[in-house]
């Protein structure tokens, strides 16, 4: 090692790691209170404790640190920075300069043909609120409550939705240029709540976490009015941290449009539209940062832009945006690329649209946009373009009334030989739950990103975070993902058979006999799901099993075993206060059950699974059930319990091998219907669970949703099991059922749904009360339901290999298509419509309605891709409109050479 006395200088050269005690290679990098940890080439841990107390030990999210190789890296302290370089990555921080921000911590990497630098740490952390004007809530640091736009009349792009739970919070900085009062005043809406109730709600204002007033918000009109209220505060000079937050002694629920920091008396400041920004030659560029015209305008209700959001409302050919373009470095003809996404538009058909590009007011290139494969998948496509040396101005219009309806996430004009360049935006999300989603739905940004690099920010008192720098190598990101974080459950063979779920009331012998139509029907059958009609004294959360519906489960429960059908039971996590149980539960919690109402009444009481008393209450009341099962449902949804879904699904695992229950978040992170992840990020669950997403609404619209949702969700988060209402939940289209009270799906939605169903990690048939058995349906669906759910049994080790390779790689089992042709462009476009099913087939599920139906499919290149069922072979590099009755669907097999 060799070192030096001047900061201009090389400090320190270390062309390998250096020895340890033991002979073990050292991966840490100190600098003052920041560390450094290599763990791979293309992952680094980065830390700052102020007092220089790292963390050793395993956390809720890390527990598998030492998992990787030793890793040969230098590095060097050169003008104050600090460099080291692994051969694949390069992280520079200024040496001294306190905790990491965007300006003092950077990574290099490449991505594909492209060279990216990012800030991983930009935009972590409270943002700053300017004195005297409107800040939006949905842009400040929230906890336990989420962005939504599910109400009229917002500013910005929403509102910050919830204040369900004791310790939401929202929170931004303010300086202040001197000591005196000032008025914390907020755009609100307060209406009937989750609670049931119409009254004032108050929240706390604290300042640099001291309580320094309560806002008392009296109800408005209804979710779509908006009042102001106000209160004040004392600030000294200097930059303070200002939370909204919903104290033990607060009510909560309403929704915070916007909020200001006021001089006392001053009037509540408009909305100000951002300035347009300048687009520098050889960068991507946003493009909701141009100057728009015409009906133009930014939007974020889609998934998978970057930035704050895309260019939308190209409606008319009057709507058009414009840029500055700088740094041209001579005349000459110039790439411009956009990033759009081009998808149905009303009633329209899905069909090419065409763009128009102009520079300096001259004549206009136009360029067609094929359709991708929803709002939310994106596709880049370039044009060439003349442009003069220096500044230039381009306008971006559709040239005809035809031609418009597309939406704009980026633009970059490079050399007319220069790769395309990916921008920092996120490639799938995760979701704690779809319930309600009818079509679509926001998500999460998770661990992949398209330019090739993220941070998993595992802090909790300090800054510590792991910068993954993958490039295009997502897979090797979810196998590092899969080290650093853990695995993802490997399930029982029998979990990737198929199941059969319905709520609707049955007795054992309705269930037997339904065992034994499927016999008879030569239906296989491998997981039955009781609901909660099951539960006594009370449907919802009784913890007794109803003697008349099943006089003896354990009995029920061993016959099933014989025919080889795996059993579970549903679980509300609550408790009439009246029920028999409940006088002991209530003294092994020490009291502390709280009485919060359910969707049983008033007299309810839920759980604080982070309280050990109350949760040693709550696995008492299983206990009492006596019940032989294979696993519990936790139908976590409807009442107010609470904690991480991380930890109790963690507890049930630690009884029953996995839990199937939501994930990434809690109840009270937005509350039931705008969900949110938990400040810890999606890393944990994982480990655990089987991801049950909810009550969706049964259309074409959510069935469409649903194929690009799964890929989307394992390969943002890692975890491969998922499992979807198949059918979805309920409403929608629907028609007469078979039984008395249900409802059944159009014929050709359940064949389709369930030929679907036949290609995600779990086949589950599921709904509230509607038909799901194919002996319900017209002989066509029948025939086709049946075909499929046999050929589900016939894939079934197909499957599990599939999982088994999803815990050993990282590599889910339902794969987006970039996960394997990450240098392809349709591999994004096409990432809503088609999937790789484990290694070797590609599935393409059909999402229209009729007996007969044509779909868009896209060959990858490099094989020859052949029809599973009609033996055609399609040529990889190729696109092809493949028509399939309800007898067959779009699937191929890659034909090995």
């Amino acid at each position: 090692m060799a070192t030096a006395a001047a900061a201009g200088l090389v400090l320190v050269v270390m062309p390998a790691p250096a020895a340890q005690a033991g002979g073990k290679q050292s991966r840490t990098v100190v600098s003052g209170d920041a560390r450094f940890q290599v763990l791979s080439p293309t992952l680094i841990r980065t830390e700052y404790s102020p007092e220089g107390k790292f963390t050793d030990g395993d956390t809720g999210n890390v527990v598998g640190r030492d998992g990787f190789a030793a890793v040969r890296f230098t590095e060097k302290v050169e003008r104050g920075w600090l460099t080291i370089d692994t051969g694949q990555t390069t992280l520079r921080y200024r040496v001294g300069s306190g905790p990491f921000t965007d300006d003092n911590l950077s990574v290099r990497l490449k991505t594909g043909p492209q060279t990216v630098t990012g800030q991983p740490w930009a935009g972590r952390g409270v943002p700053d609120c300017v004195a005297g004007t409107l800040c939006e809530a949905e842009d400040a640091a929230l906890d336990g409550i989420g962005p939504a736009s599910d109400h009229r009349d917002y500013t910005g792009q929403g509102f910050a939705a919830g204040f369900q739970g004791v310790g939401d919070s929202l929170a931004f900085a303010v300086e202040a240029d001197a000591a005196g009062t000032r008025q914390v005043t907020v755009r609100y809406a307060n209406s009937t709540g989750g609670d049931g109730q119409n009254t004032t709600r108050s929240l706390t204002v604290t300042v640099d976490g001291v309580a320094a007033g309560t806002l008392s918000l009296p109800p408005t009109g209804n979710w779509d009015t908006w009042a102001l209220a106000s209160v004040p505060v004392e600030l000294g000079p200097g930059r303070h941290e200002i939370r909204l937050v919903r104290g033990a002694a607060d009510s909560g629920n309403v929704n915070v449009d916007s909020l200001a920091v006021l001089a006392p008396g001053a009037g509540y400041p408009g909305p100000v539209p951002p300035a347009p920004q300048p687009c520098a030659y050889g960068t991507v560029c946003e493009a909701e940062t141009g100057a728009p015209v015409g009906g133009a305008k930014s939007a974020d209700d889609h998934n998978g832009y970057s930035g704050d959001g895309f260019l939308a409302g190209l409606e008319t050919t009057a709507a058009g945006t414009s840029f500055t373009v700088t740094g041209v470095p001579s005349a000459g003809d110039y790439q411009v690329q956009l990033r759009y996404a081009n998808a149905q538009a009303g009633s329209q058909p899905t069909q090419t649209r065409t763009v128009a590009v102009a520079a300096n007011g001259g004549t206009a290139v136009t360029a067609d946009l094929p359709p991708t494969s929803g709002w939310d998948f994106w596709r880049t496509q370039n044009l060439s373009l003349r442009l003069k040396a220096g500044t230039n101005t381009l306008s971006l219009g559709c040239p005809t009334a035809q031609s418009c309806h597309v939406n704009v996430d980026t633009i970059a004009v490079t050399a007319r030989n220069a790769p395309l360049l990916a921008p920092h935006a996120p490639l799938g999300g995760y979701r704690r739950g779809l319930d309600g989603v009818n079509g679509g739905a926001r998500t999460e940004a998770g661990l992949l990103y398209q330019d090739g690099w993220s941070l998993l920010d595992d802090s909790a008192g300090h800054q510590d975070g792991y910068v993954f720098a993958y490039g295009q190598d997502y897979r090797r990101a979810l196998r590092e993902l899969s080290v650093l974080t853990g695995p993802t459950k490997l399930l029982p063979k029998w979990a990737y058979g198929v199941w059969y779920s319905e709520y609707y009331d049955r007795t054992a012998d309705e269930f037997d006999a339904i065992v034994d139509r499927f016999k008879a029907e030569k239906v296989p059958l491998d997981v039955l799901v009781v609901d909660t009609d099951f539960k006594a004294p009370d449907r919802w959360n009784g913890w007794s099993i109803d003697p008349t519906r099943f006089p003896d489960w354990n009995a029920f429960a061993a016959g099933l075993h014989a025919e080889g059908v795996r059993t579970g039971l549903n679980i509300h996590p609550s408790i009439l206060g009246t029920d028999p149980l409940f006088p002991r539960a209530q003294e092994i919690a020490k009291g502390r059950l709280q009485r919060s109402g359910c969707n049983s009444g008033a007299d309810c009481y839920v759980f604080d699974w982070d309280d050990p008393d109350q949760l040693k209450a709550y696995f008492w009341l299983h206990d009492q059930m006596d019940a032989d099962v294979d696993f519990w449902w936790l139908d976590w949804c409807c009442d107010a319990s609470r904690g991480s879904d991380s930890k109790i699904n963690q507890e049930y695992a630690d009884r029953t091998g996995f839990a199937f229950s939501r994930a990434y978040g809690s109840l009270q992170t937005g509350g039931y219907g705008n969900p949110g992840p938990i400040a810890a990020g999606p890393w944990a669950d994982k480990r655990t669970t089987l991801h049950f997403t909810g009550d969706t609404i049964s259309n074409w619209e959510t069935l469409r949703f649903t194929v690009g949702y799964t890929p989307a969700e394992s390969a943002a988060t890692g975890l491969a099991s998922i499992s979807h209402d198949i059918g979805g939940h309920t409403g929608g289209l629907q028609e007469p059922g078979a039984e008395p009270g249900s409802t059944k799906l159009p014929d050709d939605l359940y064949a389709r749904w369930v030929q679907m169903g036949t290609f995600q990690p779990i086949d589950r048939l599921h709904s509230n009360h509607s038909d799901r058995l194919p002996w319900q349906y017209g002989p066509a669906a029948q025939k086709s339901a049946t075909k499929f759910l046999q050929l589900r049994r016939k894939l079934q080790s197909y499957t599990y290999a599939a999982a088994a390779e999803a815990t050993r790689t990282g590599t889910p089992i339902v794969r987006a298509m970039y996960l394997a042709y990450p240098g392809e462009q349709e591999a994004y476009a096409t990432a809503g419509s088609q999937y790789l099913y484990g290694p070797d087939m590609l599935v393409a599920p059909v999402t229209t309605g009729g007996e007969t139906a044509t779909t868009s499919v896209w060959f990858p290149p490099g094989s020859t891709w052949v029809d599973y069922f009609t033996g055609r072979k399609y040529a990889g590099g190729t696109t092809a409109q493949v028509t399939t009755t309800l007898d067959t669907m779009p699937v191929f097999t890659r034909l090995k050479r």
